[in-house]
């Protein structure tokens, strides 16, 4: 005997609308802050550097600046905890505490960069003062002239000459290796993808004695300008191709899949179509690669040497440039030389900056969008043929 058993159907249950029940309340912490929130944060850690203050400096003997900020954001993170509990349930003491914390990070990360580039064009605000520091070189100048006497014009100099060769190296090898690992792929993209991320992490001093190994010893050539670049160029590679490899998976696979149904060839097709697509995204590549460059010191201390007259031949001996200048200056006893140091140090410091933001502009202009122009492009990649 068999039992047979019905199933019910699945039914939707409403929610029974209740007009006498109290409104409901928004969850604290989503949206825009209300003003007792505003007030309850502020609150919050303004007591927090109160009890900080009377901890480190009056009940403990914990004396400076550091004592009082650790001790600032510890008791402001209990406090956090002790007023999210007050009004709120766990899940936004949670929310709290990490907004806290997240904001201290970045706080931190902030203060300390601002007090590096505050210290640095603090101690070296005088040389720059005066236009010989950019166009003269060093050559006949003693270490107690005064500063109305030599510059960096040679440094500079030597910096972009290093720069224009690894450039001219790096940019070519460096995108045609990301489009060898997106567009052509194969059993070896995996294994390159992997070098150039493991090379990405490649310390200074390893690329510099790789260079001075190879092309100083081995080959004979001398330490000058085309060997810095050489060995800026081993660290600069794996930077322009790692971003030109995130650039280039990006662009959409439609574009490609349109202009190989047009009739164009595979080469035609990255020429015409992904890399004129992916031009701002390159430029961001190249630019923080020589971001990255530029203010390399070890690589181009054992392949360049350091000269105080100005070399504009790469091939002619040794070459100076500005991270060679700051460290020669930053190691003597002389406060003058440690002065133009940090003189220099503030216009490698505002050249990295100043790369890095032009970077993020043109980052934020980038797009996918295909447009009316890349269109046409498509067009012309087809052969014209009569209509029949």
């Amino acid at each position: 005997m068999t039992t047979q058993t019905t199933e019910r159907p699945a039914r939707t249950v409403l929610p029974v609308l209740d007009p006498d029940a109290p409104p409901q309340q928004a969850r604290p912490g989503l949206g825009k802050p209300t003003s007792e929130e505003s007030f309850t944060l502020v609150g919050t850690w303004v007591g927090a550097l109160a009890m900080a203050w009377l901890l480190t400096q009056r009940l403990l003997p914990l004396g400076g600046w550091a004592w009082l900020i650790a001790a600032w954001v510890a008791v402001g993170l209990v406090l956090t905890v002790v007023t999210g509990a007050m009004s709120g349930r766990r899940v936004d003491v949670a929310d709290r505490v990490a907004a806290a914390v997240i904001t201290s990070g970045a706080v931190v990360v902030g203060a300390a960069l601002v007090s590096t580039v505050g210290f640095v064009v603090f101690r070296g605000w005088e040389p720059l003062l005066h236009l010989n520091f950019f166009i003269d070189d060093m050559s006949g100048v003693g270490p107690r002239d005064p500063f109305d006497r030599g510059g960096i014009g040679h440094a500079i100099v030597g910096s972009a000459i290093q720069l224009g060769i690894a450039i001219a190296v790096t940019l070519p090898l460096g995108i045609g290796t990301a489009v060898f690992m997106t567009e052509v792929g194969g059993r070896f993209a995996g294994i390159v993808r992997t070098i150039v991320e493991a090379m990405t992490a490649l310390p200074s001093i390893v690329a510099g004695l790789f260079i001075y190994t190879v092309l100083i010893v081995a080959v004979g050539f001398p330490r000058s300008g085309f060997a810095a670049a050489m060995a800026l160029s081993v660290m600069m590679l794996p930077i322009i191709a790692r971003a030109a490899d995130v650039v280039l998976r990006v662009v959409p696979g439609g574009l490609r899949e349109a202009s190989l149904a047009l009739g164009a060839s595979r080469w035609r097709t990255v020429w015409h179509v992904v890399l004129p697509t992916a031009r701002p995204g390159l430029a961001t590549a190249v630019i923080l690669g020589v971001a990255r460059g530029v203010g390399e010191t070890s690589p181009v201390l054992l392949t360049s040497g350091v000269a105080s007259f100005m070399v504009t031949n790469p091939t002619d001996g040794v070459m100076n440039s500005l991270p060679l200048y700051i460290f020669k200056g930053a190691r003597s006893p002389e406060g003058m030389d440690i002065e133009r140091a940090f003189a220099a140090a503030t216009v490698l410091l505002i050249l990295v900056l100043a790369l890095f933001v032009i970077a993020r502009l043109m980052a934020r202009q980038r797009t996918t969008a295909p447009r009316p122009s890349l269109l046409s492009r498509l067009r012309r990649l087809v052969p014209h043929q009569e209509n029949r």
